[in-house]
């Protein structure tokens, strides 16, 4: 069972907090997390590209040339693919990359990456994030406390809710990304360095996972 502090926003502790061992756990298998990630990164797949057939191609409709007595090769259309500003033989085509994923299984890969953030030390627990004034330097300050801060390539801010404050505050800091429990995927958590999670944050995070 994992136990971890909970600071405040200026970094001291102020509690201790056994979590749940359903949802943090050493024994739970990362068999899961490859497909769940394949599956999301081709979620995000926009699948846009598109090249034209000979029938799509404007023009080409009249022979260039009759059929025999020229010397030529035979031709039919201007558009064919063997010529320039032809169309496109078996060319790429919109289509829809995305897949479903079982439920259990991405709720097992998720479960499997928390545990690994707490085993790591890079769960940081906090009571509550509010700030009075939408200025990043006060949501930066906040980060620092909790050794998040600018030095960190990339983390993840978790919470049941976020302000309007917190949203404007967080929009100039690069490396910060916030995100709801209710949302959050296992790429952006083995992505983020730090995962930064208030107390409810944590308590939506395990009512979804149960």
């Amino acid at each position: 069972m994992y136990t971890l502090p909970v600071v405040n926003s200026d970094g001291k502790e102020i509690e201790t907090l056994k979590l749940d061992e359903k949802i943090f756990n050493d024994k739970i298998l990362s068999s899961s997390v490859y497909p769940v990630i394949c599956g999301y990164l081709a979620n995000q797949r926009k699948g846009l590209a598109s090249t034209k057939t000979r029938g799509e191609v404007s023009g080409g409709g009249k022979k260039p040339w009759k059929q025999k007595g020229t010397g030529r090769a035979r031709v039919g259309s201007i558009r064919s693919p063997l010529w320039r500003h032809g169309g496109v033989i078996f060319g790429p085509h919109p289509r829809d990359f995305s897949y479903n994923i079982p439920v259990k299984m991405k709720s097992l890969a998720l479960k499997f990456a928390l545990s690994e953030k707490a085993k790591d030390n890079n769960l940081i627990l906090i009571d509550a994030l509010v700030l009075a004034n939408p200025k990043t330097k006060d949501f930066v300050k906040i980060l620092k406390a909790l050794k998040a801060g600018p030095g960190e390539k990339n983390v993840l801010v978790v919470s049941d809710k976020f302000d309007a404050n917190l949203k404007k505050a967080s929009a100039n800091a690069d490396f910060a990304q916030l995100e709801l429990a209710a949302n959050i995927h296992t790429f952006e958590v083995l992505k983020a360095h730090k995962v930064v999670i208030t107390k409810d944050g944590l308590r939506e995070l395990i009512k979804r996972l149960k």
